[in-house]
């Protein structure tokens, strides 16, 4: 069941259309699993929350990404959240309302070199001390994984135990159910400010009034540094373009892989996800150059798979043309682009489908069904800032998720409910940290593969 055409635009009909409440406990600014997710389980504790949405439910990149649930390759402080996700997923999916495709098929990567399988095992201590079903598959291994396949690489890191889902149908089916357990979602509304007082959260001005809360939360995606910005608090949180597609049917292998230049995952419709994974565009504007130094490290250890273009498209986050100034009054840039709907880069993906047909011959043709993209909300070192806003009391903030949001959102929704519950964590938070960017430390990339 998927009440919208994908992928999403503003055109899409608007489903959650409430007026908005004078106050509530918490408001919860964006309506991606992120967002969606943080106020699940704010309602659960008993708390009155509101998701405010700009534009529609799972519009950007909530919906766009690549439907992995993985743990394998997540950086080391991202595990714990994540095999977190795995249980809140699994214990969901059966009570939402339609198949969310979520499956337990595992994770392969394919290794093309002897420095990449290295790689692979020394992220194994990691899969190790978390108990993790990872393990090194041989040459021969990966072929019965990928039946058919005709390059199997020089062997692989494979787990078992992970998941997959779709995203365009997930999604929106986790806004429903969690509206039947009690929380408000307002799509079209966008927040054009935060509202402080006495040096503290008091709210959220909207586009269609205030709405007075002692607790925000910020999950705005590829949105959040410029609304914080308002109020402050800045993050080197930058967006670059990750182009997706979507097969024809043919006798994909199970669960999801990547050979390092292209990954896959296999869909409900018996095509596959398709995407390049050793290439993104970044669209040059104001916050490059503003959080250049910060990003220096990742572009000396990456920089082959960037590629830089030197005007974005107006009314994106980070255009030149973009307004960074305007009052509560105003239209704000949340209202002119309701959902960032980026153009698909066709040579990406025409190359990833070329290496598709390659890889499985007997298969091909396999063609292009339906392309389309999304801007992933990244950050220097590639590791989300989950974080109580120090300067600011009464502000959380659950953004820059790096392109891995989909899988690890349930975990990081119940994280960021804590956070805002003031409970004490249920993990070790200091590797999200806001801080992480202003107190000196070097740029750690840690154990993300």
């Amino acid at each position: 069941m998927s009440d919208r055409p994908f992928p999403v635009t503003e055109a899409a009909p608007i489903v959650h259309n409430t007026m908005i409440p004078a106050s509530a406990d918490v408001v919860v600014v964006g309506g991606g699993i992120i967002g969606l997710m943080t106020a699940w389980f704010i309602a659960e504790a008993g708390q009155s929350v509101v998701v405010l949405e700009k534009g529609r439910v799972a519009g950007e990149q909530s919906s766009r990404n690549w439907g992995w649930i993985r743990n394998q390759g997540r950086d080391a402080g991202e595990i714990p959240i994540m095999a977190e996700s795995h249980r809140i997923w699994a214990e969901i999916a059966p009570q939402l309302d339609t198949d969310i495709g979520l499956r337990q098929e595992g994770t392969l990567y394919v290794a093309r070199s002897g420095r990449a399988l290295g790689r692979y095992e020394d992220w194994l201590r990691h899969a190790r001390a978390w108990r993790l079903d990872s393990r090194i598959v041989t040459p021969a291994e990966v072929q019965s994984l990928l039946p058919g396949a005709a390059d199997c690489g020089v062997g692989g890191l494979y787990t078992p135990s992970d998941m997959k889902a779709e995203p365009h149908i997930a999604v929106p089916a986790l806004a429903r159910a969690a509206v039947a357990r009690g929380v408000q979602i307002v799509e079209n509304c966008a927040v054009r400010d935060l509202d402080v007082a006495g040096g503290r959260i008091a709210g959220v001005v909207t586009e269609r009034g205030r709405i007075a809360a002692s607790e925000v939360a910020v999950a705005g995606g590829a949105w959040s540094s410029l609304l914080l910005r308002r109020v402050g608090v800045h993050i080197p949180q930058l967006a670059v373009r990750s182009s997706v597609a979507r097969t024809s049917a043919f006798q994909a292998p199970a669960g999801q892989a990547s050979t390092g230049l292209f990954a896959f995952r296999r869909r409900l419709d018996g095509g596959v996800t398709l995407a390049p994974s050793d290439v993104h565009d970044f669209y040059i504007g104001p916050a490059a150059f503003r959080n250049f130094r910060a990003y220096l490290p990742q572009l000396r250890r990456d920089f082959k798979s960037t590629k830089l273009v030197p005007w974005g498209p107006a009314h994106y986050p980070d255009s030149w043309t973009q307004k960074r100034n305007w009052s509560a009054d105003d239209v704000s840039p949340f209202e002119v682009t309701r959902v960032l709907n980026p153009a698909p880069n066709m040579s990406y993906l025409n190359a990833a489908l070329d290496r598709l047909n390659a890889m499985f011959p007997a298969a091909a043709p396999i063609r292009i069904e339906q392309a389309w993209a999304g801007m992933i909300d990244t950050m220097p070192d590639v590791v989300p800032v989950i974080d109580r806003a120090v300067s600011l009391p009464g502000l959380t903030i659950a953004t820059g998720m790096c392109g891995h949001g989909f899988g690890i959102g349930p975990g990081v929704g119940r994280v960021t409910a804590d956070l805002v519950l003031n409970n004490a964590p249920r993990h070790d938070l200091s590797r999200f940290c806001l801080s992480r960017f202003s107190d000196g430390s070097r740029v750690d990339f840690g154990s993300a593969l």
